[in-house]
């Protein structure tokens, strides 16, 4: 699929999206968020990428929404900014829902939606200048279809500083509270992130898909015996399936497992726009 305001670079396993409009602070409107939908199924549904980085071209991360989207939504009526939320959220949930890792490669700035799309990814690693803000309540409005994301990474109490305060925070800030699990300088972001990736390619990609369906079903819940029950058929179902026996047994006898030597056969750059 040709895509307009993204970009989609993959290579050994791991495809890179970045966020294309840098004149504008890759601030996305309705066809990025439409893009980033589609793309993000792509994504999914490809066996040769076993992660995904969120990144974006120029000088910030994601500046927010759109000038002209949010001038737009303030002539819309109710139902037509629902039906604007709904596709929003739907795309942030996708990406939250990906099978496979995701990282969000952070600089420069991340304000307002491009927090929720941080949260969103499994994990993040930021440059230390990079400037974040939730900065909905200067605009009169709420953080409402990025706060299940932003509330999870950061927790209740920090998100109620900066949901009310809409202040800008560092990037050592975010590490402190948890946002972001990695701060680096400028000219070392590549390196960190490359770093999370190696750690992640050398798991197993179906066992990466269940790992983040098991933290998605367990999180928050009281431990009890149903869920302990839960979690013997899931280790069980894990155990039994083709890909754990042959973890094991290539744990066992001292070898590389079959999706590494796979991983590495099929590897081959290539680039989609």
């Amino acid at each position: 699929m040709a895509y307009r305001t993204i970009e989609i670079q993959a290579a050994h396993g791991v495809a890179v999206l970045w966020l294309n409009r840098p004149e504008v602070r890759n601030a996305f409107n309705e066809d990025m968020i439409a893009e980033m939908t589609a793309a993000f199924g792509e994504l999914d549904a490809d066996p040769a990428v076993r992660a995904v980085v969120l990144a974006g071209r120029g000088k910030v991360f994601c500046a927010g929404a759109d000038l002209n989207w949010m001038k737009r939504m303030g002539e819309m009526d109710f139902e037509e900014n629902r039906k604007d939320a709904v596709a929003f959220g739907a795309m942030l949930n996708r990406l939250h829902a990906l099978r496979k890792p995701t990282i969000a490669r952070v600089h420069g700035a991340a304000f307002a939606g491009g927090m929720g799309l941080i949260a969103a990814c499994d994990m993040a690693a930021a440059s230390v200048e990079t400037e974040f803000a939730v900065s909905e309540v200067r605009l009169g409005l709420t953080p409402a279809t990025i706060s299940p994301y932003v509330l999870a990474a950061m927790g209740e109490r920090a998100a109620r500083r900066y949901f009310l305060t809409a202040e800008r925070f560092t990037a050592a800030e975010a590490y402190r509270i948890g946002f972001v699990q990695e701060i680096a300088q400028p000219d070392e972001l590549d390196a960190t992130v490359n770093a999370i990736l190696g750690h992640i390619v050398q798991g197993a990609p179906g066992a990466h898909a269940v790992t983040k369906e098991l933290i998605r079903a367990v999180a928050k819940r009281p431990l009890g015996p149903e869920l302990m029950a839960e979690m013997a058929v899931r280790i069980a179902t894990a155990r039994a399936s083709e890909e754990g026996k042959e973890g094991v047994r290539a744990f066992l006898e001292k070898r590389t497992p079959s999706w590494l030597k796979a991983a590495k056969q099929a590897a081959r750059p290539k680039k989609r726009k």
